[in-house]
């Protein structure tokens, strides 16, 4: 089902899609697509992509990757703009391909190779895409952070939050229910290394005071905060 368009909307929006088409073909013949066509090396008259010193080809790889982001990005895009002409000429045009809802007018003038709604759309725009490395790689270097599954094994993220206790460069907004720099990690209130609150048992040194233990049980709030008070007292001592 076509949405109620005039027939002369019809005409301004297939019009509008076939020069977009015409201009992105242009666009991708002209550059060969953006240089895909051609390998790294013979692109950049390199002999070889080993490399003596990291720095060596660190520009022509960013920029190489910049120019396959683009291509995808205009390609996608003629695509969109040949999808849409094929459900102008069948008929379905102008129409959410999600909820069937009609899309207004004003939507398809700005945006006339658009299948969604607005409200659809914003969904689309969500990108849910992880690297395809992760298809093939195993623990450890695979995607291993497995708080959904039950799994009590040490995983990615256990690994992470090892590393994460000594400092990130995320900034304190990035955590937005943390109210100090101790709640600045992923889960601060998780108990590691022990089950229940009766094994947080805080681990006395040689000289009778508290320290953390090997396998990661901490004194509680308060020892520590009764240490600091004495190092302040007593920091000589």
């Amino acid at each position: 089902m076509i949405a109620m368009l005039t027939e002369e909307q019809l005409a301004g929006l297939k019009s509008q899609l076939e020069n977009e088409k015409a201009r992105l073909q242009k666009k991708l013949s002209d550059n060969n697509h953006f240089g895909m066509e051609q390998g790294m090396n013979d692109s950049i008259g390199e002999l070889s992509g080993y490399d003596n010193h990291p720095a060596d080809i660190g520009t022509e790889l960013f920029e190489r990757g910049k120019d396959l982001a683009l291509n995808d990005e205009h390609e996608e895009q003629l695509e969109e703009v040949e999808m849409a002409l094929l459900r102008m000429d069948a008929h379905h045009y102008g129409t959410c391909v999600v909820c069937g809802e009609e899309i207004p007018y004003e939507r398809l003038e700005a945006v006339p190779e658009t299948s969604f709604c607005i409200d659809h759309q914003r969904d689309k725009d969500i990108s849910n895409r992880r690297p395809v490395e992760e298809q093939v790689l195993q623990s450890p270097f695979g995607r291993t952070f497995n708080d959904c599954k039950d799994d009590n094994a040490f995983d990615g993220e256990d690994a992470w939050q090892a590393v994460e206790r000594y400092g990130t460069s995320n900034p304190p907004d990035f955590f937005r229910e943390g109210k100090d720099y101790n709640e600045l990690t992923i889960d601060p209130e998780e108990r590691i290394g022990y089950a229940d609150d009766v094994e947080e048992l805080a681990v006395a040194g040689v000289d009778g005071r508290p320290i953390e233990s090997t396998v990661g049980i901490y004194q509680d709030a308060a020892n520590r905060r009764k240490e600091e008070i004495d190092d302040e007292e007593n920091p000589l001592e």
